[in-house]
């Protein structure tokens, strides 16, 4: 293991409350900076494998199934033509995202790139062969989502944006 290498196995706490409330807290920062800078600083992740090797991240907006409301939250993703490409790993946590499920109920929503704002997308998730196509492109991207599929015993969601 590297110096800014996640371990092999699932971190104690990983799925503590106080995980998931800095992990929503420093999303909540990223998007802040994100959009005041149009993605100039934001729109990089350089965490885990991300620091040797940093990870192109876009701002995901998504409307609560159940209460409606609009939220956005920053993930890493590839592109893959025109389309482009969103994992639900949360970092190895043992439930989906809330995003995935409010993708599944309202699946038109906008992405925010770097310099590129309010792309309208259709989101769809991608099926065993698609995703059997897609996964090794991902952990290329980001080594570490290969951890966190090991560390959870669900399959992690491919989630493909298409533009509309």
């Amino acid at each position: 293991m590297g110096r800014f290498s996640l371990p092999e196995r699932k971190p104690d706490g990983l799925d503590s409350p106080v995980t998931a409330k800095a992990m929503k807290y420093m999303a909540k920062a990223q998007v802040a900076v994100f959009r005041l800078t149009n993605g100039r600083v934001g729109s990089t992740w350089r965490v885990g494998a991300g620091f040797r090797k940093p990870v192109p991240t876009l701002l995901l907006e998504h409307r609560g199934r159940k209460s409606g409301r609009l939220f956005t939250t920053p993930l890493l993703y590839l592109e893959s033509g025109a389309d482009v490409v969103i994992v639900g790993s949360q970092g190895g946590l043992p439930r989906h995202p809330q995003w995935y499920f409010n993708l599944l109920a309202h699946p038109e929503t906008r992405i925010h790139l770097k310099g590129h704002r309010d792309v309208p997308v259709r989101a769809r998730v991608a099926g065993p062969a698609e995703r059997a196509d897609l996964w090794p492109r991902l952990v290329e991207l980001y080594a570490d989502f290969a951890k966190y599929q090991a560390w959870t015993e669900r399959e992690i969601p491919v989630v493909v944006l298409s533009p509309r």
